[in-house]
C-alpha cells in the first residue's frame, strides 16, 4: 500500500526527494503519513481538499481489498 501512494504522490509534486511516507501497520488498521515540501503540501491537498479526498478514497479502495482499514495523513 505505501508504494501505490508514493506513487501517487510523487506524480504530484516537484520536489520527489522530499516526499516522506510513514507506514504504522496495526491488526485491522494501517495509518499512513505523508511528508512533502513546504512548496508542493497545495499540490497534494487541491482546492477545497479534493486531491487528498480522491488519494483517500484510492487507499481506501486498496485496504479493502486486504481487509484493513486506511487513514492517510498529511503531516507539515
Amino acid at each position: 500500500m505505501k508504494d501505490s501512494l508514493e506513487a501517487i504522490i510523487t506524480s504530484l509534486v516537484n520536489d520527489k526527494e522530499s516526499v516522506s511516507i510513514n507506514e504504522m501497520d496495526g491488526e485491522k488498521s494501517v495509518v499512513l503519513e505523508v511528508k512533502v515540501a513546504d512548496s508542493d503540501m497545495g499540490k497534494v491537498i487541491g482546492k477545497e481538499g479534493r486531491i487528498a479526498k480522491a488519494i483517500r478514497t484510492i487507499m481506501k479502495a486498496l485496504a479493502a481489498k486486504e481487509g484493513k482499514k486506511v487513514t492517510v495523513e498529511f503531516i507539515d
